[in-house]
Parts: structure tokens; C-alpha cells; sequence
């Protein structure tokens, strides 16, 4: 409705300018008329009059999407971090929003702030990959060295770099990387359970053409005689 008023009172108010120089000629005044009754039908058929006026909130609906891999996967793997835990959070709402952009500099700022916080280097490489299209850029890639020089031993840095690498379609990196660590991860902890269903998922992905599986939130797997204190803790 409010398309429509607008448009009415455009043509009205163009029809009031140039009436004083149309009336003196009525076949100008009829041509006037004429265009603007199929400026009308034009925009009654190509145009939506009766949707309202908010493109922007409804491109910003469409963008939303469900939580990514990383998303799904950080809480149990990577614990909370009290500070770095609300960042990432938000972060990723941002992404979630369609903003990987917004992430990724919300995730420098709090860098500035906690530079030897492994799991904010390993979100930002994520976010930077999100937003370049999936692409593991030279920025994202040293994001996630970074992350591994400050966790030396721990598994998280190159997981969640073979997720980065399988959200662009490597399957094949992801695999080899994931293949390397899960010898080096006890049986029945969160690591290897997210890592065997992560490679099993990218696998599957590879050999039929289909999109990867979303990954689902890990659960240990207690293995006897595995003692549960080599279970790999964040």
C-alpha cells in the first residue's frame, strides 16, 4: 500500500509541474497523460506495491543461516574461555547473520586485547576463511599457525583447520590432515570422535558429489581399558 501512495503522489506531483506548460497544447497534455497512466500499469505489474517498504530487513532474513561446523563444534572442543568465550560467541552470531566480515573484525579487536588466546587465532582464521569465500587465504592460514605455536601438543589448532579446509571444498587436505592427528588423540575422548565422524563425513562428501554432512556436537566414546584421565583436555 504504501508503494502505491508514493507513486500516486510522484505522478501527481509531476503532472502539477508540468501542467502549466502542457495546457496551452492538449495534445502535449494527452501525451502527458498517457505516460504517466503507463508509468502506472508499469510499476503496478513489474514492481510490488503491496510488499512493505523493508528490502534491507528481508535480504538480512534471507542471509541467516544455522550455525556452521566451527559453531557447532568449539564449545566441547574448545571449552569456555570466560572473556574469549563471549567473543566467539558472538562472532559467531555474526557469521550467522551472513557477516563473516563483521566476525572476523570483531575477533582482531579482542586479538589486540588476548593475543595468546589459541582459540580466538583459530576463530579468526575460521572467520577469515568465511569471508573469502571459503578460501584458505595467506592471512587465515597464519591465523591458524599462530594458534598452534601457542597450544603446542593440542589437537584443536589443526582440527579446526581441516574444518576450514573441508568448508571449501578440500576434502582431501581435511582428510590427510584430520588422518595425521587421530593417531595422536586418545581413543574415546571428544577429539577423536569429532575427527573420525569428521573424516568419515568428508569422505563420504567426496565420493558422491553431495554437500558435507553438518557435523554433528561430538560425544566421547569411553574405550576400556582407556584410563578416562587420557581423555585430551582443552
Amino acid at each position: 500500500m504504501g508503494g502505491w501512495i508514493a507513486m500516486i503522489l510522484l505522478a501527481l506531483a509531476l503532472l502539477a509541474a508540468l501542467f502549466p506548460f502542457a495546457r496551452r497544447d492538449k495534445g502535449a497534455l494527452q501525451f502527458l497523460a498517457a505516460a504517466l497512466l503507463l508509468a502506472l500499469a508499469g510499476y503496478a505489474w513489474q514492481g510490488r506495491p503491496d510488499e512493505p517498504g523493508s528490502p534491507k530487513r528481508a535480504e538480512a532474513a534471507l542471509r541467516e543461516a544455522a550455525d556452521d561446523d566451527f559453531a557447532v563444534l568449539r564449545p566441547a572442543l574448545l571449552g569456555r574461555f570466560e572473556r574469549a568465550s563471549h567473543e566467539l560467541g558472538r562472532a559467531e552470531a555474526e557469521r550467522r547473520r551472513g557477516n563473516p566480515h563483521g566476525a572476523a573484525e570483531l575477533l582482531q579487536s579482542a586479538i589486540r586485547d588476548n593475543p595468546r588466546s589459541y582459540a580466538l587465532w583459530l576463530a579468526y582464521g575460521y572467520a577469515l576463511v568465511a569471508g573469502s569465500d571459503d578460501v584458505m587465504s595467506p592471512a587465515a592460514q597464519l591465523a591458524f599457525e599462530r594458534a598452534d605455536r601457542l597450544a603446542p601438543g593440542n589437537p584443536g589448532p589443526r582440527f579446526f583447520y581441516g574444518l576450514a579446509l573441508a568448508r571449501g571444498g578440500n576434502y582431501e587436505g581435511a582428510y590427510r590432515v584430520w588422518q595425521d592427528l587421530l593417531a595422536s588423540v586418545p581413543e574415546g575422548s571428544l577429539y577423536h570422535a569429532a575427527i573420525a565422524e569428521r573424516m568419515q563425513a568428508v569422505q563420504q562428501a567426496a565420493s558422491t558429489g553431495t554437500p558435507l554432512a553438518p557435523a554433528p556436537p561430538p560425544q566421547a566414546r569411553p574405550q576400556s581399558p582407556a584410563p578416562a584421565a587420557a581423555a585430551v583436555t582443552p
